[in-house]
């Protein structure tokens, strides 16, 4: 095992000459991967640092008064002896435990959870990494430096934003993605108009119609997807179980696999990227549609041209209609690319093996680079779709501590 002492007792020297600390293990990112990660090296004893703001991403950027899609069960971060789950918080802070999950109590939960981490949370930036054989070599945003044996990235989706062509030249005013649009309330009055069928696009749609913006959602689809419209399956006692799992991830039968993510990366890639896709396509939860039952919806439509008019934004559509918006709301989802953290240096990008912009990774989450991890949805092209949800935080933390032991053993 790597032990906690087993470097941090030590001080090496930076180029300008001032102590650099060090650890075993710098984890960045401190959303549910980081966090659930970092206690989990903790109490294996590997001296570890989670590097981040506890839960910046769900606290400012999600739309406020938005609902976890994920079931209550499977919205728990992960700690080895399970003491830490969303329904002890809601214990411990008095709150009544509710369906679906709201979104300020999950970062709430959050930030309660991190606190099993105590100093070794560190709320700096890490600016850069640097390969510092053996090892690596972090500059945080203070310029203060720290070198650990291993790095796991477990930055989240946040630079991954896509933004389809069509709309480049929209300011970033007017063409706003879903997860920068956190309050609501501004487009009060605003005519909007949503763009894409999945739940990120259709909740914001119904959180900008109860915020009385003038709602318009716009889908290329023929039709919307609900999830779990057969909801009957869910109803047949042992037989469900066998038929999906408790994370409720993927189509019937799907489901069960999905939550295997050691079996699905030895599935054939073509295959595991139709699991992939088959099991995260475009869809809303089963709460949405009595919100949605007033605002228009366009399907079987796209958008085949955009551009501004003073404050205005003039859309064409590819059937010949036109639109005249205040704001477009963007949820066309994301799109993984390592090069985009703007921590990972070219020449280190360039090291990584990659597939379409994920890091093609082995057991433990281990990249090409030596070293270096990456859990959460980067991972998700190796270990399939569990990795976008919070619910494969016990997957990760535990795969990552089992191969971090050995090696250091």
């Amino acid at each position: 095992m790597v032990k906690a002492n087993s470097l941090s007792a030590h001080l090496g020297k930076t180029r300008s000459g001032t102590a650099a600390a060090q650890c075993d293990v710098v984890v960045i990112g401190a959303g549910p991967y980081g966090l659930s990660a970092g206690v989990h090296l903790k109490a294996k004893g590997i001296a570890v640092r989670v590097f981040g703001e506890p839960m910046e991403f769900w606290a400012q950027k999600m739309p406020e008064g938005m609902l976890l899609r994920s079931p209550r069960g499977a919205s728990s971060l992960s700690d080895p002896e399970r003491a830490f789950t969303l329904e002890a918080y809601e214990a411990a802070s008095k709150r009544e435990p509710c369906a679906p999950v709201p979104l300020d109590t999950f970062v709430e939960y959050g930030r309660w959870f991190r606190h099993q981490l105590g100093s070794d949370l560190d709320q700096r930036t890490v600016l850069r990494v640097d390969r510092d054989r053996p090892g690596f070599r972090l500059t945080l945003q203070d310029g203060n430096e720290i070198r650990s044996t291993y790095v796991v990235i477990a930055a989240g989706i946040g630079p991954f934003k896509k933004k389809p062509a069509v709309f480049q030249n929209l300011s970033p005013q007017q063409a706003i993605h879903c997860y920068e649009g956190r309050d609501v309330r501004k487009f009060a009055g605003k005519r909007v108009a949503v763009i894409g069928g999945g739940q990120s696009a259709l909740e914001s749609a119904a959180l900008l119609h109860e915020a009385n913006a003038k709602v318009e959602v716009i889908v290329r689809e023929s039709h919307l997807r609900w999830i779990g419209q057969h909801s009957w399956l869910h109803h047949m006692g042992p037989l469900s179980s066998l038929l999906y799992s408790p994370h409720d991830v993927g189509p019937v039968g799907i489901s069960r696999l999905v939550a295997y993510p050691k079996l699905v990366s030895y599935v054939p890639l073509k295959v595991r990227d139709r699991i992939r896709t088959r099991a995260v396509r475009p869809a809303g939860a089963r709460w949405l549609p009595e919100r949605l039952a007033t605002v228009k919806i366009t399907t079987a439509c796209s958008v085949s041209q955009a551009t501004a008019d003073g404050d205005e934004i003039a859309l064409k559509l590819d059937d010949g209609s036109e639109r005249r918006l205040d704001h477009v709301l963007l949820g066309t989802g994301y799109q993984v690319d390592i090069s985009r953290y703007d921590f990972l240096p070219q020449e280190l990008t360039h090291d990584i093996r990659q597939s379409d912009g994920y890091p093609k990774l082995a057991g433990g989450f281990l990249s090409s680079v030596p070293g270096m991890h990456f859990i959460g949805a980067t991972a998700a092209r190796s270990f399939g779709p569990l990795l976008y949800f919070v619910a494969g935080t016990e997957f990760a933390s535990r795969e990552l501590v089992s191969s971090l032991s050995r090696r250091g053993r």
